[in-house]
């Protein structure tokens, strides 16, 4: 899940509420669904939070969703707007980056703090919405460095140009660096441009954006220096480009909320196209409308249509109720940086979080019998028991994850014939580049966690019992799923008979004859390598990881690990 680090100091400044001490912001973060993860070295609050939730990418919007939650704001809030003063004229565009959007900020109380939020939510939205850029990417400039051209239309107006220039033409001075280049150049010599070079590379013309002075800005790889933003800086000119309106749109409305939030008076800026005329950033709220009866089944508690609308307003929107003679239902105002909203669910959920998920009381069903637990759920309890036993530290993982870190990092090639190997089944339109797959094993997992744990220390003894899937024509779903166990040891001796003496007490709690023959598999060293064999079935792999998937994820320690079906202990 995407985490946001957050001064807990700017944030009882920005809610008003200096009497919060850090355990009461904990828990009262915990109640919008932030959950705390820990603290950076410099006392910030990792926060991890619903990747839908993405007005929460800043210390801003996090504030805000605690006023609202404290009761201090309620309803709809929607900034005015300055009339535009600064255009963007989009002229031959690269067909394949068509869209562009923006806004000028003026009268911004900059600091340090500031700066540092506005970099953040700009790196998080390009890494959620955006898609890595790919779909729509962020430029922030300093308004007094810009030197607008006057349009034909209105002379007192200033604009900038987006257009397409060939890549050899044209050059700039980029971001951190201190001589002209010319944008193929950039792609080559410089760190930021190497980075997001294949973002562009296949283009026939590069996207770029000037005033009157020259070229500032190559989206999606680099600002100009000249243009460059400081704690100093008062006036924000903020241009996006991308392959959607509505994604760079929406982008757009949350960095706008957020410079609001720290004082910034909200500009509008024209967007004149070849055929049309876009006044941005678009504040326009949209309606959704939820039924009481829904709210009231979903969350399993009576409501009075003046509570609900009470609480609606307390989750930052507004309701207007329609009553008939056997219906009652809400037509809610859903404000313009609100991304999530797209189904009434959404808004029972919202009503539910303002309500208090903690204030609701457990109850049994209205049905005639008491659940138990499935014989396989059984089955996964008393695996999980015996590793915990074993000196494992028990893992839930997402299942979602991406083919780089299911396959490529792993060292296995998709639809290879090894544990791991089989088929991805991928997701059509997934909502992060991060998630685009469900994994095929879950030793990946384990090693992005070792990845993130090495300030831990060590043993570090992990094991996951959890879901893994792959491509199967021969099932009518067209998907094989099972539960699979993974295990791995990370410490300075871990070797194989280390994990093979951990895998042989597995066997001997269920009763199970284990052997194991020498085998092959990528992601462990030749040699230290068998399958996992039980009472004749061959059902999984173990071994010593290769030193090549080690490095890769950044790993000091040697690391042993096995991974075999759990149906195979039943």
């Amino acid at each position: 899940m995407p985490t946001v680090e957050v001064d807990p100091d700017e944030l009882r400044r920005l809610t008003g509420h200096d009497e919060k001490d850090d355990e009461q912001l904990k828990e009262d973060l915990f109640g919008l669904g932030l959950e705390f993860e820990g603290e950076t070295d410099d006392g910030e609050f990792e926060l991890e939070f619903a990747p839908d939730r993405l007005d929460r990418l800043s210390v801003e919007g996090v504030a805000r969703s605690l006023r609202y939650h404290y009761g201090d704001d309620r309803g709809v809030y929607v900034p005015n707007t300055n009339d535009a003063d600064w255009a963007i004229r989009v002229e031959d565009v690269p067909d394949e980056r068509p869209y562009v959007t923006g806004a000028v900020v003026r009268g911004l109380d900059m600091d340090e703090g500031a700066l540092e939020s506005l970099i953040q939510v700009q790196e998080k939205l390009h890494a959620t919405m955006g898609r890595q850029r790919a779909k729509g990417a962020i430029g922030v400039h300093d308004l007094t460095m810009l030197k607008g051209d006057s349009l034909e239309d209105d002379e007192r107006a200033k604009s900038v140009t987006y257009t397409g220039i060939d890549p050899e033409g044209d050059t700039m001075v980029p971001l951190e660096g201190d001589a002209e280049m010319t944008l193929a150049e950039v792609l080559d010599d410089h760190h930021i441009g190497q980075e997001y070079a294949d973002l562009v590379t296949e283009y026939d013309t590069y996207p770029a954006i000037y005033d009157e002075i020259g070229l500032f800005s190559f989206p999606p790889v680099v600002n100009g220096r000249r243009t460059e933003v400081s704690a100093e800086s008062r006036d924000l000119f903020i241009e996006m480009t991308g392959t959607d309106q509505w994604t760079i749109d929406k982008m757009l409305n949350i960095v706008c909320y957020a410079l609001d939030a720290r004082g910034g008076k909200v500009e509008d800026v024209r967007v004149v196209y070849e055929d049309r005329e876009l006044v941005r950033p678009n504040f326009e709220t949209k309606t959704k409308t939820v039924d009481h009866g829904d709210i009231e089944t979903t969350l399993g508690i009576d409501l009075d249509p003046e509570t609900v609308v009470d609480l609606v307003e307390r989750a930052g929107m507004n309701a207007a109720t329609e009553e008939t003679d056997d219906t009652v239902t809400y037509e809610v105002e859903v404000p313009p940086y609100r991304t999530d909203v797209l189904h009434p669910v959404d808004l029972v959920d919202d009503v539910g979080r303002a309500y208090g998920f903690n204030e609701l009381e457990p109850r049994y069903p209205d049905v005639s019998t008491v659940g138990g637990r499935h014989e396989r759920s059984r089955l996964e309890r008393a695996a999980r028991e015996t590793l915990v036993g074993l000196g494992f530290e028990d893992l839930l993982n997402f299942y979602l994850i991406d083919e780089e870190q299911n396959y490529e990092r792993l060292g296995i090639e998709q639809d290879s014939d090894v544990v791991g190997g089989g088929e991805a089944v991928t997701i059509q339109e997934p909502y992060s580049e991060d998630f685009t797959m469900v994994r095929s094993w879950a030793l990946p997992s384990i090693m992005m966690v070792l990845e993130n744990n090495t300030h831990r220390a060590y043993p570090q003894d992990l094991a996951e019992i959890g879901l893994a899937v792959e491509v199967d024509e021969s099932e009518n779903t067209n998907v094989a799923e099972h539960r699979t166990v993974a295990a791995a040891l990370c410490h300075d001796g871990a070797s194989y008979e280390d994990a093979k003496a951990r895998l042989q007490a597995v066997a001997d709690a269920f009763d199970k004859e284990l052997e194991t023959p020498p085998t092959e598999h990528p992601t462990f060293i030749s040699g230290r390598t068998a399958s996992v064999v039980l009472d004749g079935e061959d059902v999984g792999v173990i071994g010593e990881v290769h030193p090549e998937v080690i490095v890769e994820h950044d790993l000091e320690l040697p690391v042993a690990a096995f991974e075999f079906r759990l149906d195979a202990l039943e």
